[in-house]
């Protein structure tokens, strides 16, 4: 009788144990997600895709755009003033290299076709949670959300 109280004692501890990894696993999962660690995002396309960035500020809004067709991009910095509520823009266009390593590199080398000493550039990690694809910049931790998918959350919601 002991022998089979200890038995199923045992089996009952290793499916709780089972139990408690997978929610730990998940748990793991999502974290790595979300710092864009361990992601095969190979297969994912990003031709013809829009990536947004809106901060604000107390006297103005940034707006920034990537917009990617093939290998050419277009960067484009958008200024709100809120005390004047005008708009001042700066669209830059160059190249855009996607390493295999979900690694976005972009050089904007010409400003409204004129070429500029000093382009821009941006070193981004392509990263998906939940469903929504994001550009995230190595340097300063900026996260570009995939236009499609922030319209597509932002219609859910209403």
């Amino acid at each position: 009788m002991n022998k089979i109280f200890s038995g199923l004692m045992l089996i009952g501890a290793s499916f709780f144990a089972n139990a408690q990894y997978g929610s730990i696993n998940a748990i793991l999962t999502k974290l790595e997600e979300r710092k864009g660690i361990n992601q095969n995002l190979s297969d994912v396309n990003i031709d013809d895709k829009k990536f947004v960035l809106i901060k604000d500020f107390k006297d103005h809004t940034e707006r920034n755009f990537i917009v990617i067709k093939g290998k050419n991009a277009t960067y484009v910095e958008m200024f709100d003033d809120k005390a004047t509520n005008q708009s001042t823009s700066n669209v830059f266009s160059g190249d855009i290299v996607r390493s295999r390593k979900n690694i976005v590199s972009l050089r904007a080398d010409m400003l409204e076709n004129k070429k500029v000493p000093i382009p821009v550039t941006k070193t981004l990690l392509l990263t998906k949670l939940d469903d929504i694809l994001y550009l995230i910049d190595v340097n300063s931790k900026d996260r570009w959300i995939d236009e499609a998918s922030f319209s597509k959350a932002k219609s859910s919601k209403n």
